[in-house]
């Protein structure tokens, strides 16, 4: 049901004040996260502006792209946030990490001015200043997470995922480790679904999120492309598609690195089920994955361990497995 005809929840309801969101968009990135979280519809934002679950506290998303306020009136939850004046925010970082100590006189990336000196404050010196306070840190998108495309080999500012700025080990005022969303863009029901789960953990109405080795949400990314891929039965038949557009084959021939990325789209889609780059012919880049997107270039060359996968699959059980189906067929 929309969010719109959802009676308000009462203050029994819910799990006590509000959580702030502080949203920094000032890596190096395209926004293209915020967009796509508007996009979600399970839950959608709304749901989250209203706290409407039980036992989760309704949240205040301060997001640069998608705020009302702008200027001084914008920014003074951040500052109140450096100060230690907020007493419970999440902080999700949207971009990769610029390396300032190379940027020269001027800043790869940086947001507002300070007050005393008129001058703007890095990315890097906002981390800094709000990492300390915050009671979880999400880095969103690949680009926050792993580096992503502002890292590539050669790039001239040092770019870095979140986790590469503040350690490997590093830990929340909570002992929250680093939560890590990637996509390029993120998926949009992802990055709802884990701040609902973030939300209903700091009002202690659930679980931390279990993470895997790569700092993901196991539930999330627990399973390959393929796994999840409505072409995985031509995959185990060993039938693969030769050009793009055909409607039937496996696409690792093609490129498509589903066989080695981890990401759920093929199961939860993109808007409201529907979409998602398998799900619409497109082969996936690996674009969930650490070192992305250096180590799965160029994207129409196929993965050499997918394509080895796939090349024994055709050699050895999938044409008795074929057979074996087409058999079954007839006889029903």
């Amino acid at each position: 049901m929309p969010a719109s005809r959802i009676d308000a929840p009462t203050a029994a309801d819910t799990g006590g004040d509000p959580v702030s969101v502080l949203w920094m968009t000032t890596g190096l990135g395209c926004d293209g996260d915020s967009i796509a979280m508007t996009a979600a519809r399970n839950p959608s934002l709304e749901d989250l502006l209203r706290g409407c679950f039980p036992g989760m506290p309704p949240m205040i998303v301060h997001n640069p792209v998608l705020a009302y306020e702008n200027g001084d009136e914008f920014m003074r939850v951040f500052f109140d946030a450096a100060a230690g004046k907020l007493e419970r925010f999440i902080l999700v970082l949207e971009g990769s990490v610029a390396n300032e100590q190379i940027a020269g006189d001027g800043h790869w990336a940086a947001f507002g001015l300070d007050p005393a000196t008129a001058e703007p404050i890095s990315t890097c010196r906002w981390i800094d200043r709000l990492a300390p306070h915050a009671d979880v840190v999400l880095a969103l998108g690949t680009c926050a997470a792993f580096g992503g495309i502002p890292a590539m080999r050669g790039n001239p500012t040092g770019a870095m995922g979140l986790s590469d700025y503040l350690g490997a080990g590093w830990t929340s005022r909570r002992g929250v480790p680093i939560v890590n969303l990637p996509g390029c863009p993120v998926q949009p029901d992802n990055v709802t679904e884990t701040l609902l789960q973030l939300g209903l953990h700091l009002a202690g109405a659930g679980p931390m999120i279990e993470l895997d080795e790569n700092g993901r949400p196991a539930r999330l990314f627990g399973r390959t492309v393929q796994q999840g891929c409505g072409r995985a039965g031509f995959a185990e038949q060993g039938e693969f598609a030769r050009t793009p557009g055909d409607h039937r084959g496996c696409l690792v021939r093609l490129g498509c690195k589903g066989p080695v990325a981890s990401c759920n789209v093929p199961i939860r889609g993109w808007v409201n089920g529907v979409g998602g780059c398998p799900n619409v012919g497109g082969i996936c880049i690996g674009c969930t994955m650490p070192a992305f997107p250096d180590k799965f270039m160029p994207f129409m060359a196929p993965d050499r361990f997918g394509l080895l996968a796939a090349r024994t699959v055709r050699f050895t059980y999938g044409p008795v497995l074929r057979r074996l189906r087409q058999h079954a067929i007839r006889r029903g």
